[in-house]
């Protein structure tokens, strides 16, 4: 049963949230995000014959992986609200203390400042897709929020004037919030998720939204298309290699597969792997494992030991 929400002031706030993160399935398994630290400002773009995305910056950068936490943290909310029962639309107000709190994220001034611009981005760029939500489909560009807004209070010391960020209003678009309150294909998030880079974010969630039946194998360059990642197929390869030899990724396992190729004909060197797929593994409950281990069931393939990218 929904029950009505009454009329909140300004100040009447959704924060904090007091459950897990978790996100709408299409945005976790597909590059809706710019997978950069920095400034990224040429178009991008990803079809795979059944999906396509259109993604237009503007002078101020497209929507980042990092940006992509406040998305995150505004669908959290509305999901939390709708599990307790309560009206929601697409208003939502909290704090940027509480975001920082769930992201990980110290509440220093540069951190409010890169709030700032990251809202802006979010505001500013503009996606087209052909991923239905909630049973519709759209023509033409969104962007993530519709509107969004920093209220403050501002008082005088001996130092001069000092702002307070009050309280933050954003208005989520009309294509997450159809599909968050329809769709139902909502996922959580691993704890650790905000503590990895961008690369290991979008491979946790393409593991998180593939595997949910058990392992799965991916084309190498079908995997760099879906994570975003816009550098060459052997830069990816080198890149990826690092992150399966680190095994960071929560709650999952990549295993590196393919053919080992031989020295060009007439000269001389080591054979090296060339990976050609990648597996995505579930992790088994440490106590699995060790029964695995102890009845000498294999439970994992070994990746290789090294690759090159030359």
């Amino acid at each position: 049963m929904i029950v009505p929400r009454p009329q909140r002031d300004l100040f009447v706030l959704d924060s904090p949230l007091l459950a897990d993160v978790r996100g709408e399935r299409s945005l976790m398994a597909f590059p809706f995000f710019a997978l950069s630290k920095g400034k990224w400002t040429r178009p991008l773009s990803y079809d795979n014959g059944t999906v396509s995305i259109e993604i237009v910056p503007t002078a101020k950068g497209a929507a980042t992986i990092y940006d992509k936490e406040i998305v995150l943290y505004i669908a959290s909310l509305m999901i939390a609200r709708l599990e307790a029962g309560e009206e929601v639309n697409q208003e939502f107000h909290f704090t940027a203390h509480d975001l920082f709190c769930v992201t990980g994220n110290n509440p220093s001034a540069r951190s409010y400042g890169r709030l700032s611009q990251a809202l802006e981005r979010l505001q500013g760029t503009q996606i087209k897709t052909n991923i239905e939500a909630g049973g519709e489909g759209e023509e033409g560009y969104f962007s993530w929020l519709s509107e969004a807004k920093l209220y403050y209070t501002r008082s005088k010391d001996a130092g001069g004037d000092t702002r307070r960020l009050k309280a933050i209003r954003v208005r989520l678009c009309d294509w997450l919030y159809r599909a968050i309150l329809h769709d139902g294909q909502i996922l959580d998030y691993a704890s650790g998720y905000f503590q990895l880079g961008p690369v290991e974010r979008r491979l946790y969630e393409i593991a998180r939204s593939s595997c949910s039946d058990g392992p799965c194998e991916m084309e190498l360059d079908e995997l760099r298309r879906q994570l975003g990642y816009q550098n060459s197929l052997p830069h990816f390869r080198h890149a990826l290699k690092a992150i399966v030899e680190a095994d960071a990724i929560p709650d999952y396992r990549l295993v590196l597969i393919g053919a080992t190729n031989a020295p060009p004909s007439g000269t001389k060197g080591p054979r090296t792997p060339g990976y050609t797929q990648v597996r995505i593994e579930p992790r088994l409950p440490e106590i699995e494992q060790d029964d695995a281990g102890e009845s000498g069931a294999e439970v994992t393939a070994e990746a290789p030991d090294s690759a090159s990218d030359e």
